[in-house]
């Protein structure tokens, strides 16, 4: 797995939108944060153009990710915000170039299509808070963020959860958000996770929905041969008026009952106000017991 080069203050970084329009004030305010920690903010050509909810047209947002992507000034990526739409972007850009002259790209949710496709061309990535959320994340998940592309290391520890399931396993970690996963099943970006360690995390589900994806994932054989699971925020569920029966924690954990490695539930990252930094690609220890849950790069 590539690991792109550590960010230094003085770098240049690019801020893209590949999915929905965002406001000018909030990325605004991005660019003061990106600034106190010495990096040179430059925006996409196109990163203010709206096109219905999009931030212009495919062929727009495709040409701010391309142009992103070869500049060699530009030392990261970093994508405005989720939403839908940046599938719509992947017949019209190329990514090989990034194997030579590998950067990270900074997002989660609707990004993970581009974890995906980065990943399985053997290049590591960040699933980390985007501008539109830096004015409602904690310190703690900022910080992630600056200390992931600063330093490439980090060790986190929180209090155990009653569903986790104990052990100790290494591996690349890989994943991202539930929806795009499943929705990339079978397609030339499917993801990979044999022997790897898989995070997900999702928002706005409905629990049947989210009993579906997994049963997907089961099925495809995603599940069998995983080194460890990471639950990450599953916020905002929704059930019917008939009620599932199941909460999505419980779901995910029926779907993976008959294995035995580690898994953890409520892990800091996702769709929430303390979403910390993971560097897909690179490899990981997981440890999870009755009394903590450590996760750190190796």
């Amino acid at each position: 797995m590539i690991i792109p080069p550590l960010l230094e203050k003085g770098d240049t970084v690019k801020i893209i939108s590949t999915a929905r329009k965002i406001e000018k004030e909030v990325i605004y305010d991005a660019r003061k944060l990106l600034e106190s920690k010495g990096l040179k903010v430059e925006f996409g050509k196109n990163l203010f153009s709206e096109h219905h909810q999009f931030a212009g047209t495919d062929r727009q947002r495709a040409e701010d990710l391309q142009e992103a992507v070869e500049n060699p000034n530009v030392k990261a990526i970093f994508c405005a915000r989720g939403g839908y739409g940046t599938i719509k972007l992947m017949n019209k850009v190329s990514l090989e170039s990034l194997k030579k002259q590998p950067k990270w790209l900074v997002g989660y949710s609707d990004v993970t299509v581009l974890h995906n496709c980065l990943n399985n061309l053997g290049i590591a990535s960040l699933h980390a808070t985007m501008p539109v959320n830096y004015s409602g994340n904690t310190s703690g998940a900022l910080n992630s963020l600056f200390q992931a592309f600063f330093s490439g290391q980090y060790q986190y520890e929180i209090l155990p959860d009653t569903k986790n399931r104990s052990g100790i396993c290494e591996g690349e970690l890989t994943g991202g958000n539930l929806s795009i996963i499943y929705s990339l099943l079978g397609t030339k970006f499917d993801i990979s996770t044999e022997n790897k360690i898989l995070f997900i995390e999702d928002l706005d589900e409905y629990l049947y929905h989210v009993d579906r994806m997994m049963a997907a994932l089961y099925y495809s054989g995603k599940l069998q041969k995983l080194k460890g699971l990471i639950v990450g925020g599953m916020t905002d569920m929704n059930d019917n008026e008939i009620p599932f029966g199941k909460t999505a924690e419980e779901i995910i954990l029926e779907y993976v009952s008959e294995f035995d490695y580690p898994v953890v539930f409520n892990f800091p990252a996702g769709h929430i106000t303390d979403n910390r930094a993971l560097i897909l690609g690179k490899k990981h220890l997981l440890k999870v017991s009755d009394n903590s849950v450590i996760l750190q790069t190796l």
